[in-house]
């Protein structure tokens, strides 16, 4: 198409008259608009970033299924699309073509590691990797890996760095008392209840321990990389984190979490990306992970661990895309020796695998790594 007639929609008022022949309109708004879009009678449907529609219960997920009954040709789009594990892929692959599915609970039961934890059916884990893989791929998957396609883009590495905690003795007894409470409320079972928040926090608390004793060992570390090496990207997930960094770098970095605004975005990925004296990005590992391209610099840090091998990878390949130039690509993750954050990052590297295996048919099978923290806990 030589001189494609492009429409962008934008707004939750649907007034304006569809006159495109291509129309893009952001996931989020789509419910507004499904009268007006259905009308036009659409011959083709692309999903782009398909993992999007994972939760059968948000807006964005019903109005995609809605939108789609009369469309034939449906195309979804993703380079992660199963960020945690395989039930998040359903409804994707049951919108491109449900007839290589079962239905639900099927799915559910033969591919989603299905236990009763004596409250109902959990599917948070995965089984039947290799089988599903072969189904995806033989049926409606075209799989294609960077180092295929992309052959020239430096290879990743990643590399764990050990910080010292200043408040070991504070964060000891925090985990003690965790480790009893997880023991009295039966570990793995209790986190497979519908009311899993008080693991949750206790999990959160310690995780923001590690960060609080960590923090100037971090500091210090961004400091020395920044006089010897070009820029730097960092990770975090707490905003008192980012700002901490902000306050220490406010010279020399700029920033996106969740309350930075879409021009405000576009101005710090710009400045860090063309201003030599803009040597340091620090972003929210969702507020940044996703949708941007960070190839000034060659070295990513994360300081704090979101929950998934996903958006890890995501936040990782904001500086492995086209556009990078340097000879090797550094994921540096600065985690707090002996505390959670080991644990952690051990389970995203084995849910990594999870993945893997029903993506490019390699790695093994894993559950919900919630339960498994808590197992590993409890024993």
């Amino acid at each position: 198409m030589t001189e494609p007639e492009v429409q962008v929609l934008s707004g939750t008022r649907a007034d304006t008259p569809i006159t495109g022949r291509i129309i893009v309109i952001n996931y989020d708004i789509l419910w507004h608009w499904i009268e007006h879009l259905t009308s036009i009678n659409p011959k083709v449907l692309v999903m782009d970033e398909c993992h999007y529609i994972k939760n059968s219960k948000a807006l964005r997920t019903k109005a995609i299924k809605m939108l789609v009954k009369p469309i034939s040709h449906r195309i979804g789009l993703s380079g992660t699309p199963i960020i945690n594990r395989p039930i998040e892929a359903y409804n994707a692959i049951k919108i491109i073509d449900g007839s290589i599915l079962p239905g639900f609970f099927p799915f559910a039961m033969r591919y989603c590691g299905a236990k009763h934890n004596g409250f109902g059916w959990d599917f948070t884990g995965a089984s039947n990797t290799e089988e599903l893989h072969e189904k995806l791929s033989g049926n409606i998957m075209i799989r294609r890996l960077k180092k295929d396609v992309l052959k020239e883009l430096p290879p990743k590495t990643r590399s764990v760095v050990p910080m010292q905690l200043s408040n070991m003795k504070e964060y000891k007894k925090a985990e003690t008392d965790f480790i009893s409470f997880v023991k009295e409320t039966k570990g793995a079972e209790a986190a497979g209840k519908a009311g899993n928040a008080k693991q949750l926090a206790r999990i959160e608390g310690l995780k923001q321990l590690a960060v609080k004793g960590k923090i100037d060992s971090v500091v210090d570390w961004i400091k020395d990389f920044l006089e010897i090496d070009g820029k730097l990207v960092v990770f975090a997930t707490h905003k008192a984190t980012i700002d901490r960094l902000m306050k220490e770098f406010e010279n020399v970095a700029v920033k996106i979490d969740g309350s930075t605004s879409q021009t405000d975005r576009d101005k710090a990925i710009a400045q860090f990306q063309t201003q030599e004296t803009t040597r340091l990005f620090v972003g929210n590992i969702r507020a940044a992970g996703i949708g941007i391209t960070l190839t000034a610099a060659s070295n990513v840090a994360f300081i704090e661990l979101g929950w998934s091998p996903g958006e890890h990878d995501q936040a990782e390949d904001r500086i492995h895309r086209i556009g990078q130039e340097a000879e090797s690509i550094n994921i540096h993750y600065l985690l707090a020796s002996d505390t959670i954050e080991e644990s952690i990052a051990r389970l995203i590297d084995r849910k990594r695998e999870v993945l893997n295996m029903v993506l490019d048919g390699t790695g093994a099978d894993e559950g919900s790594l919630l339960s498994q923290l808590i197992e590993e806990y409890s024993n």
